[in-house]
């Protein structure tokens, strides 16, 4: 589910962009929104986001919310669920006659059929791989040594163009943002989300009536209510600094929730009973159970919170609005410039920038995190 919100967050993205002198379009409700908010068109974007919202609405009661109450028959646990989630369209299905028939004469024949010509298919010969004569890879030497020369060179160009962009930002007729947005909106996201998570997650009739809309909501990209929360924080005074916390907290606080809500869900019932037969007060019951029993599924939430972070800062630090463009200072601007001037020396150089900021943080932070979750807060029978 968190995978098709991530493709609805970048369909405006994908489906119309600038790369120099080239423009590439392709029809589809990402671009509508794209052209009408380069337009400024109000009443476009409305009608885009609209029918963004119907076609999500009818996914989530056709194919996640039957998923969902069919998952329930794999739950194992020692204590039976009172609550499970249900499915109006799911119980149709399982009481369809011609549903049922279709079952029996067709589907079921033809896995049968498709299991036996698998099976005769299947030989137990192997073949071994033979290298190829003469000396494999022999001019790879010179070839890797031009490839790095072609890296670093990129890389000291585009961080030399990089800190003229910058110095060039932070002028004081620029408009300035917050340099770590990232950090702010993971952090006001996991304020509110860890807490409504194992709210939802430990009641399963809060759960019947928050997690669907949470979902549809989820679903919602960010990008295309962006135009709208950036209209409103023109005309109230605010610019693309806060627009892009807004942005990135729109994109990134969802991981988090539903994260945390497996977790508080995972927690075994009996272990739930436990609690309450010891009579925890409410620290207690955070510290020896909610908090030791969420902590994997929120490194999970926060990992995958930042790369969501990294995505929209690209889209947040730099957006074209009524033929003005709103620039913020960030890594994800510089890239967003240079892809719109054609500049692929910067391009490069930020993205390799990037890579190497991506990759540190997770040797520095979310490994240790993960190994710790593993050793010291993992539920195993």
């Amino acid at each position: 589910m968190m995978s098709v919100a991530g493709g609805w967050f970048f369909l405006m993205a994908c489906e119309m962009f600038v790369l120099g002198s080239l423009d590439f379009r392709l029809p589809g409700l990402g671009s509508y929104l794209q052209t009408a908010a380069s337009a400024g068109d109000t009443q476009a974007i409305l009608w885009g986001v609209g029918t963004m919202i119907a076609v999500i609405v009818l996914l989530d009661q056709i194919v996640w919310r039957p998923v969902i109450a069919w998952a329930e028959k794999f739950k194992m646990e020692q204590v039976e669920s009172t609550d499970a989630p249900k499915s109006w369209f799911l119980n149709l299905i399982q009481r369809s006659r011609l549903l049922i028939r279709l079952r029996k004469r067709v589907i079921i024949l033809f896995a049968n059929g498709w299991r036996c010509t698998t099976r005769a298919s299947l030989t137990p010969r192997t073949k071994k791989l033979r290298r190829p004569p003469g000396k494999f890879g022999q001019d790879a030497p010179s070839h890797r040594w031009q490839f790095c020369r072609l890296l670093c060179g990129g890389a000291r160009r585009g961080h030399a163009r990089r800190t003229e962009y910058l110095r060039l930002q932070t002028d004081p007729g620029r408009d300035g943002g917050n340099v770590w947005p990232r950090d702010v909106a993971l952090i006001i996201g996991s304020l509110w989300t860890i807490p409504v998570g194992v709210a939802i997650g430990f009641n399963p009739r809060l759960a019947r009536i928050a997690q669907p809309l949470a979902q549809i909501a989820a679903s919602v990209p960010a990008t295309a209510l962006f135009p709208i929360v950036l209209l409103v924080l023109i005309r109230i005074g605010g610019g693309l600094g806060l627009g892009s916390i807004v942005l990135l907290l729109l994109g990134t606080q969802w991981y988090i929730l539903f994260n945390v809500i497996a977790g508080a869900m995972a927690i075994p019932t009996d272990l739930k009973e436990a609690s309450s037969v010891f009579k925890f007060n409410r620290g207690m019951r955070w510290r020896k159970l909610i908090l030791p029993g969420i902590f994997p599924y929120l490194v999970t939430g926060l990992v995958t919170a930042s790369g969501g972070a990294w995505n929209a800062s690209i889209v947040a630090e730099y957006f074209r609005l009524k033929d003005h463009t709103y620039t913020t200072v960030g890594l994800g601007a510089t890239i967003s410039r240079a892809t719109d001037s054609g500049n692929f020396a910067l391009l490069l150089g930020s993205t390799i920038v990037m890579a190497l900021v991506v990759v540190t943080v997770n040797r520095l932070v979310w490994r240790r995190m993960y190994r710790l979750a593993a050793n010291r807060y993992t539920l195993e029978v």
